[in-house]
């Protein structure tokens, strides 16, 4: 028997969202605000940068980032950044891989990467994996992908929404759901500013979304399928 589509109202997409706000030029008066915001909107989570915890997150999942954005950090320092995070309030972190190493077809050390912040923050914090889907092929995307799953991750994200490359896609996000086959979740992200493209993201399999701009995404949802 072929599964119902999800529910697409406002409220059951809202729970799926991580309210994000990243910019380095974020204040602790924008971070409040956008906790504030977060609950009004019905939202799951707000995604603020590590320097920025905590947070008031009553009500909230609070995700945080390390490596972010370029993944270029050592992987004790993503370690060290991770542990720190959940130390101070955090109860996700999105972790970028060294994308430059995966292109370089060094599999193996994105998965030890991946593994090292994984036993820095293990259950019940939740682990997800940034990894620039748009400046990887497929054959890589998909490598990191079953990387992500060996080395414990929880999640596969598709962005940081810095890269120059672009941010998520429809084929990317089909991708990853595919390789990962529920096993984990798929978190799309960068770029996602309507609600037709966050439609399309979870159509495609995202099981959840990174939104800057989540107020503009819901709206539209108020009289959606």
């Amino acid at each position: 028997m072929t599964a119902l589509p999800a529910p697409r109202t406002r409220p059951a997409v809202a729970r799926l969202v991580d309210h994000t706000l990243l910019k380095p030029e974020a204040s602790a008066a924008d971070v409040a605000a956008l906790c504030e915001e977060a609950r009004s909107l019905g939202v799951l989570a707000v995604c603020v940068s590590p320097s920025m915890l905590p947070v008031d997150g009553e009500g909230l999942v609070v995700a945080t980032v390390c490596g972010f954005p370029s993944g270029k950090h050592t992987s004790a320092v993503k370690a060290a950044e991770a542990a720190a995070a959940v130390q101070a309030g955090a109860d996700e972190v999105d972790m970028v891989i060294d994308v430059g190493a995966a292109l370089a077809g060094e599999v193996d050390a994105v998965r030890e990467d991946i593994a090292a912040v994984r036993t820095a923050v293990p259950a019940p914090t939740v682990l997800k994996v940034i990894v620039e889907s748009a400046a990887l092929p497929d054959d890589v995307l998909v490598a990191v992908c079953r990387a992500a799953e060996e080395a414990g991750a929880d999640f596969v994200k598709t962005s940081t929404g810095f890269h120059p490359a672009g941010g998520a896609t429809v084929h990317a996000v089909q991708l990853m759901a595919a390789t990962v086959g529920g096993r984990l979740g798929v978190k799309a992200s960068g770029g996602i500013r309507t609600t037709e493209a966050a439609l399309a993201m979870l159509d495609a399999g995202a099981t959840r979304l990174g939104l800057s701009g989540s107020a503009a995404v819901l709206a539209g949802l108020e009289d959606a399928r």
